[in-house]
């Protein structure tokens, strides 16, 4: 069964979002993270000035169509839709609705900003999560 993580009262949903792909890479984890195309490319640029000093491996496989090998090869991956990933590891949600597929990945990670939208977005799929009998780990983070 999937393990289902959400982070919420996120100050900085951006900021966090690379900071959690960080510490997924860095741990050997893939990572698929799906969501709106406007959400993957301001991720993509985040990524890409996150750190001066390191840099965080990924790909925008929406933006473009990408070498299979070189996907294959870059732990994190951006995908508007998350079954068309290689893998089935941790998929991060940039959405608002609940991802297709995302009961055949072991983990799913939900972050959750301040945002009014996102915050009923939130809520709304974390009750549909616990309606599907899935235990659904809950982390406040604070500012």
């Amino acid at each position: 069964m999937t393990q289902v993580s959400f982070y919420t009262g996120v100050p900085d949903r951006l900021a966090y979002v690379c900071r959690l792909l960080r510490k997924a890479q860095q741990s050997g984890a893939r990572v698929g993270v799906c969501g709106p195309p406007a959400s993957l490319r301001r991720l993509d640029a985040a990524l890409w000035v996150f750190e001066p000093a390191e840099f965080v491996p990924h790909l925008n496989l929406s933006a473009a169509a990408a070498d299979p090998m070189v996907a294959a090869a870059t732990p994190i991956l951006l995908i508007e839709h998350a079954l068309n990933l290689g893998h089935r590891e941790v998929l991060l949600n940039l959405g608002l609705e609940m991802p297709q597929g995302f009961d055949q990945f072991q983990r799913l990670l939900e972050v959750v900003s301040q945002d009014a939208e996102q915050v009923q977005a939130g809520r709304r799929r974390y009750r549909l999560y616990e309606e599907l009998g899935i235990s659904v780990n809950h982390h406040k983070v604070s500012a």
